[in-house]
């Protein structure tokens, strides 16, 4: 632990001010209130508890921080580069300018030391309860009697608007219940948002919120004074040693903009620059002598963490060898989990798996195929961990052998690999996320198709981040019937198809959703959607067509020299087949191609696309969805069979009637173009 003195401790936490307000000053845009405010919080946490080596970003057993109100990016650029990270004070000049590593928020993968991307408020937390989840699961896992492998904390810091979304109810309530020990997250309250004084809009009592999810709670620590933080962040490590431990919020009371001698504790400091005149007004009230952009030596050289992390890290490793030494195979498996590589069993049995799946003659729902896949898949993947926001039993997401995580009788965590995250679908995908970034997990979640909506901000987060997270998404059409159209997905799957970086598959049968499901595990750059029907639907498919299926699009069956082409995915795919066979018997060749992935179709090589789609035949596309995505296949010229208004209450088969998604539709458009 780094303990300065009072003099220097403020010097070190005024470097964070200063630096921040500079940074928004030059680039005449930013955020200088909450990393001005957070300062001294900042201060104790990085400076005296945090553990982690600037000079090795990823080593497995550091402590996790997540900045959840990531407007306040400077707060997390300034400590990554006072601490020694690979972020030069050239970026901190370059603040929000292209292609620099210095966003306007911060974002993963982009800026070494950044945990998470975060700026949409309360995901952050979300993130963090995930990696916090993902901790207690790999100590519980892999941990043995005097080998603490897997042993660190994950912080957060949260303001007023992080609490005002919902999404914090969600997970920090699920949180609560999990008794997730080693999360401690600071909440910043300043009372401050963009309109104002928040006590117009927000007058929740948050401790007492916090209390009734079962976190520990410590109120009323004033946020600018060291010795009250680090008692605080002391009792709340505690609890991380607890059987019983709790969450723990530690609520700070803060000056947003503190130091500035005119705008301290206003939203004028909020979200824009000070103006030279206050930044010249705040270094002198701060006795902040050093020019723009420089650190005094003597608090450069304390704020320094290089050889600290490196000493923590070498322990680390020291005891991890003693691990292996008497566990070498559960080290060489969390090294494995850890760096995100798959079990070679994985690829040297998966094609067997996929025969014995595609000579299933049976109908069934893909949302039961995907149970079928899980069922021989999840052995040679014991990195999963899935979920269902309330709905396991519809979406299927468990499978034989899946243990139950969460409390005990004795209400203590007891380990497992699928959990009900309960009605909490933005919270469960903003869980997800955190456990793929945390390392170690490759998480699935489930819910009904048009509950993606609750849960798209948090699925965009995830392609943005390119996290290997997949999202089960069952009762995928108008083809779940009776519930009507609260529940029947119309636009969802042609909306979820345009996110950059989402793989959606809407596959047609067993092979096509035991591909769709191998595809998702081994994409190491992105997630998956897989969107399942709730009807039965026939096999179409064999065992010769798995790597036509991995292209995302292929020819699933044509006539001699085919008149016209007929596209389809999902549960349209056999309507397809028998629009195919119908307009056989009437003398007209048709191709039908099957694309359960569009995204995927569309990386590979134009040549292929060409031969699959060729732009001289005309193209009818069927799909129970909006029909605007099609015409990207279709062409002006081209006709698309789907829906373009909400759906109805009835059983599938008259629905599909009654919105003209049928056998006659898909005849009579392949006629009209010809």
């Amino acid at each position: 632990m780094n303990n300065p003195s009072p003099e220097l401790a403020r010097q070190m936490a005024n470097a964070i001010r200063m630096l921040a307000v500079d940074a928004v000053e030059k680039a005449k845009s930013g955020h200088p209130g909450a990393p001005m405010g957070m300062a001294d919080i900042a201060e104790v946490l990085w400076n005296r508890h945090l553990k982690h080596n600037p000079t090795n970003p990823n080593w497995p057993d550091r402590d996790r921080f997540v900045l959840s109100n990531g407007h306040g990016s400077m707060l997390i650029y300034a400590l990554l580069h006072l601490t020694g990270y690979d972020l030069p004070m050239s970026e901190l000049r370059n603040f929000r300018q292209l292609h620099s590593k210095t966003a306007g928020h911060p974002e993963v993968g982009i800026t070494p030391g950044v945990e998470t991307t975060t700026g949409p408020l309360g995901q952050g937390i979300g993130n963090a309860v995930g990696m916090a989840l993902a901790e207690k699961l790999l100590a519980q896992e892999f941990n043995r009697e005097g080998h603490a492998v897997v042993d660190h904390f994950t912080y957060a810091f949260l303001g007023d608007g992080c609490l005002m979304e919902g999404i914090s109810h969600e997970a920090c309530s699920l949180a609560g219940t999990l008794r997730l020990s080693k999360l401690v997250a600071f909440y910043d309250d300043n009372g401050i948002s963009i309109d104002g004084h928040v006590d117009g809009w927000f007058t929740d009592d948050t401790p007492k919120r916090f209390d009734a999810y079962g976190w520990h709670v410590i109120p009323d620590v004033d946020g600018h004074n060291p010795a009250a933080i680090e008692a605080a962040l002391l009792e709340a490590k505690k609890q991380g040693a607890l059987p019983h431990g709790k969450p723990t919020l530690i609520c700070c009371k803060t000056v947003i903009g503190m130091g500035s001698p005119n705008k301290a504790g206003t939203h004028d400091v909020h979200g824009a620059a000070l103006g030279a005149a206050e930044v010249q007004a705040t270094r002198e009230k701060l006795g902040w002598t050093a020019p723009p952009f420089e650190i005094p030596t003597e608090i450069a050289s304390t704020w320094n963490a290089v050889e600290r992390g490196a000493a923590a890290e070498r322990a680390w490793r020291h005891r991890f060898e003693a691990y292996r030494t008497q566990y070498p195979l559960e080290a060489a498996e969390f090294e494995r989990r850890m760096a995100g590589d798959l079990l070679p069993a994985f690829a040297e049995q998966l094609p067997e798996v996929l025969e014995a799946i595609a000579a299933k003659a049976d109908a069934f729902a893909t949302r039961k195929a995907s149970q079928n896949a899980l069922d021989v898949l999840a052995p040679l993947v014991p990195e999963f961990f899935g979920g269902s926001a309330d709905l396991t039993g519809s979406n299927l997401t468990n499978f034989k052998g899946c243990v139950k995580a969460g409390p005990n009788s004795e209400g203590i965590f007891a380990w497992g690999n699928h959990m009900s995250y309960g009605v909490r679908e933005f919270g469960m995908a903003a869980i997800m996320n955190g456990m793929a970034l945390h390392g170690g997990y490759i998480p699935y979640g489930g819910t009904f198709l048009t509950f993606s909506d609750y849960s798209r901000n948090a699925i965009r987060m995830a392609a943005l981040m390119k996290q290997r997270v997949i999202h089960v998404f069952t009762h995928d059409s108008i083809g779940l019937g009776e519930d009507g159209p609260t529940h029947q997905s119309v636009e969802h799957v042609p909306s979820l198809r345009i996110i950059p970086g989402l793989d959606v598959w809407r596959p047609a049968d067993g092979l096509e959703t035991a591909v769709a499901w191998a595809c998702a595990i081994e994409r190491r750059d992105g997630p998956s959607a897989l969107c399942l029907s709730r009807q039965n639907l026939p096999r179409l498919s064999d065992a010769s067509m798995v790597e036509k299926i991995r292209k995302g699009g292929y020819v699933l069956a044509e006539g001699a020299n085919p008149q016209a082409v007929i596209v389809a995915t999902g549960s349209e795919t056999s309507l397809a087949m028998e629009a195919h066979a119908a307009l056989a018997a009437e003398g007209i060749r048709t191709r039908v191609v099957s694309m359960p992935s569009s995204n995927v179709f569309d990386r590979q090589p134009e040549a292929y696309q060409d031969r699959v789609l060729p732009l001289s035949l005309p193209t009818v596309a069927v799909e129970a969805a909006h029909p605007d995505f099609w015409r990207k296949y279709v062409g002006r010229t081209g006709a698309v069979v789907g829906i373009a208004t909400f759906g109805e209450s009835a059983p599938a088969k008259d629905l599909y009637a009654h919105f003209g998604i049928t056998v006659a539709a898909v005849v009579a458009a392949v006629k009209g173009l010809l």
